[in-house]
């Protein structure tokens, strides 16, 4: 059985999925406010491909599989800026993983939560509970505040 051969746009989606999160989140924001190419990681004239352009913005990850994947699907023969078309499904791709991964949070907070309570429960039986009414409570304020934080940089 033959094994199926992955589109460009496939390997693209696939590389950024295996970014960590913050690396994803500041390309995001390195392609809104640089001038994005292919080809290279920089041109004379400033522009910078979207691993240099997350570098700038926090992302401190080094992932060449992205970069081959990004010009595998650019069609990059040599250094260019990207198209609209192409920046356009970047930054499609870039907001639908962060939002998955943001999905996937949720469902672990809620199993957190889950297992949280369980332990509270098993704690008050035990005399203990006045130890774990604090943490949650700290636990709650933490997750709010990040969900805030990628609602914001979503939504900009």
């Amino acid at each position: 059985m033959r094994a199926r051969s992955h589109t460009p746009i496939d390997d693209l989606r696939l590389a950024i999925d295996c970014m960590p999160l913050r690396t994803r989140e500041a390309m995001l924001e390195g392609i809104r406010t640089n001038e994005i190419i292919v080809g290279a990681y920089s041109d004379r004239a400033g522009g910078v491909c979207p691993m240099l352009a997350a570098h700038r913005h926090g992302g401190r990850t080094s992932f060449v599989s992205f970069a081959h994947a990004w010009d595998r699907f650019a069609g990059a023969k040599r250094a260019r800026r990207a198209s609209v078309r192409e920046l356009r499904v970047l930054e499609d791709q870039l907001e639908a993983s962060i939002l998955n991964a943001a999905d996937l949070g949720a469902a672990i907070a809620d199993h957190q939560a889950i297992a949280r309570d369980r332990r509270t429960r098993e704690a008050r039986r035990t005399g203990l509970g006045w130890l774990t009414d604090r943490r949650a409570a700290a636990d709650a304020e933490r997750a709010l505040s990040e969900a805030e934080r990628r609602r914001q940089l979503v939504s900009r």
